[in-house]
């Protein structure tokens, strides 16, 4: 039985990480007020009221060590653009939709997707430290699917555990850092006695921006994955990666296989050549490999992210010629049903 952590105000003082998710900016007003903005800085026709009918459905959460990364008076800011809810999210468009990876047919039990051989996808929480707005679970019904109590985690741990064709297990969410270190080291137990999991693979957003959740009780409930763990964090941007994220991530390598990252290109974020160069850049000072960039999963409420595949690709190609290839990401789309990732190159059929 995996057991639920004990209340951290009964027992000890609640962790650093822990208080900095609860003091999360939550309000659009409050954050534009952080950094000297007004709805009306946004663009014409912005106003308090769209913004909050944006963040209606999917929340604004973004912690305030995040906000600080931002520039002041900066309304196109990189940071800020991939968590503000924006009036952009209530158009509807044609061919964006609540589950464009078609993930409920995937579903081997509850919280369990299997989407390629040997391996399948935990979907360890429904929380995340940062609500991003091009998320492709925005819509997700994690209370049906994901919940985080132990009823959930049993079929799925029975399931994994009954087929031993199953040798990784990615653990997801929301974000499986999301978990406090006793359930998420009981977690962990659990699949370390399934004989035939031997490599665990964590996608995580929290030590990008929310860095004092890599703590000593984290690095310990990694530390017995230490040969088989691949952590995989996302940084967008390379004023992500301030001297704490960056830290973290050095912090993550003494306990893991490897530490890689992947992007999703984001317009108005980091479609420019120059910016994605730095950010493979910056990561390498923190040992962190660039894994993937990602063309953006048309989820209904992100289309304004957007980058077409003709300049996804061209982008591409300046990275080749301007980086070594080890700092170069793989360019890819998922697409529904796949075997694996579908890499984008020149003659490629266009997206529909």
């Amino acid at each position: 039985m995996i057991a639920a952590e004990p209340d951290a105000r009964q027992t000890r003082a609640v962790p650093d990480w822990q208080r900095e998710l609860a003091e999360a900016v939550r309000d659009p007003l409050e954050l534009l007020s952080l950094l000297d903005l007004s709805p009306a800085d946004l663009g014409p026709g912005t106003t308090l009221q769209l913004l909050t009918e944006a963040a209606r459905d999917f929340p604004l959460r973004v912690p305030r060590g995040f906000v600080a990364r931002m520039r002041r008076g900066d309304a196109a800011d990189p940071l800020l653009r991939q968590v503000l809810a924006a009036p952009a999210e209530l158009l509807a468009v044609e061919g964006y939709g609540p589950d464009p990876l078609d993930e409920a047919t995937a579903r081997d039990a509850p919280g369990l997707l299997r989407k390629y051989a040997a391996r399948v996808l935990l979907v360890a929480t429904g929380a995340c430290a940062v609500h991003c707005r091009y998320c492709f679970r925005r819509h997700f019904d994690y209370g049906a699917d994901a919940a985080d109590g132990q009823p959930r985690w049993t079929a799925a741990l029975e399931q994994i555990a009954a087929d031993p064709g199953v040798e990784e297990v990615i653990l997801s969410g929301g974000d499986p850092l999301a978990l406090g270190n006793a359930r998420l080291a009981a977690l962990l137990d659990r699949l370390a006695q399934v004989p035939h999991v031997v490599r665990l693979r964590i996608h995580t957003r929290t030590p990008i921006v929310l860095p004092a959740r890599v703590d000593a009780g984290l690095l310990q409930a990694l530390a017995p994955w230490r040969d088989r763990l691949v952590v995989v964090v996302h940084a967008n941007h390379a004023n992500e990666l301030d001297a704490a994220v960056l830290a973290s991530l050095q912090a993550l390598r003494s306990v893991s296989s490897a530490v890689l990252n992947q992007s999703v290109l984001l317009a108005g974020v980091n479609d420019d050549a120059t910016t994605l160069a730095e950010l493979s850049r910056r990561l390498f000072t923190a040992g962190v490999l660039p894994y993937y960039l990602h063309q953006l999963d048309r989820v209904a409420g992100a289309a304004h992210f957007a980058v077409d595949d003709v300049e996804a690709l061209r982008l591409h190609a300046a990275l080749l010629a301007t980086l070594p290839g080890y700092l170069v990401p793989r360019l890819v789309r998922e697409n529904a049903g796949a075997a694996s990732k579908t890499p984008l190159h020149s003659g490629a059929p266009a997206a529909p």
